[in-house]
């Protein structure tokens, strides 16, 4: 397999004495890794980036978003993106491992913040110009201080980084979309439920295994998935399935007989058929494509 490049954080900025955390003018930072930004590729850290000004597409897993002046992106490690620009892109970016995060925030995870708590909320936000300013301001400051070599450095960054969390996660739940109450424990539920697809998605398909593995009824986690994602548990493994299914039809070289035996169906016929029924295209189809 051609495997997707993986980058670390200790990639971009070897001479500082941080290994966790990283902050550029967004310009610079694309000038400096021109080499690898425009390709598709992963992070094993959470990557957050301002835009100020610019435009252009930003793929992540397959889906295409629009890069106009407030958008803000959200990513976390594994996932797979890439830059396309259509005009100079100027803004901010960082980017952090969860050890950095959550040792000086003891009882906080990353994952209560929205945008980072499951794969399925948007990884995008677009603000106002009134938004932008304040938001922009956040990231200077973040900037600033990783540039400086200033006692309480860490210490810092930290609190600016989970500052400028909880300013864009105020505006992140204002959206219509992500306005609905959920019950903690159904969240709770959700990302267990995640976590544990993560790990059996290619051998375990059905919705009664992941119910056990919780300790739960099948019922009772397919309404925690409609109430929380609007789908069926089936739904959101089949979803993951065939994400990697796209990575491997795309990143790899791979047969697609291979990829269909790699990812637990054995029949190429029926994988085909699902994937299909799910992106109105054939796993041929989609390898043209992206070709």
């Amino acid at each position: 397999m051609k495997n997707i490049p993986i980058l670390n954080i200790t990639q971009f900025e070897k001479e500082e004495s941080l290994t966790d955390f990283y902050s550029n003018d967004f310009s610079n930072h694309i000038e400096r890794n021109k080499k690898i930004v425009h390709k598709a590729h992963k992070h094993d850290f959470y990557l957050c980036v301002l835009f100020s000004e610019g435009s252009g597409t930003h793929e992540i897993d397959f889906d295409v978003y629009n890069i106009q002046p407030g958008s803000v992106f959200f990513l976390k490690p594994g996932q797979t993106h890439s830059w396309q620009f259509d005009q100079p892109p100027k803004g901010y970016i960082f980017f952090h491992t969860s050890d950095f995060y959550e040792f000086y925030f003891l009882n906080k995870k990353l994952t209560q913040f929205p945008f980072y708590y499951s794969l399925k909320n948007p990884p995008y936000l677009t603000l106002s110009t009134h938004e932008l300013l304040h938001i922009e301001t956040r990231f200077k400051e973040i900037n600033t201080e990783y540039y400086q070599n200033l006692s309480y450095k860490k210490q810092k960054l930290a609190s600016l980084t989970n500052l400028t969390y909880i300013d864009l996660t105020r505006l992140y739940t204002s959206f219509e979309s992500q306005k609905s109450i959920l019950s903690p424990s159904y969240l709770q539920t959700l990302q267990a439920l995640e976590s544990i697809i993560e790990d059996f998605y290619k051998t375990e398909k059905s919705a009664k295994f992941y119910a056990q593995k919780l300790n739960i009824s099948s019922k009772h986690l397919n309404r925690i998935a409609k109430a929380t994602l609007n789908k069926t548990t089936t739904e959101i493994i089949i979803e993951r399935i065939l994400l990697e299914a796209k990575r491997l039809i795309v990143h790899s070289k791979n047969s697609l007989t291979t990829i269909s035996e790699i990812l637990g169906y054995d029949d190429y016929a029926y994988f085909s058929k699902l994937f299909k029924s799910k992106t109105k295209i054939t796993p041929l189809e989609f390898k043209k494509k992206y070709q």
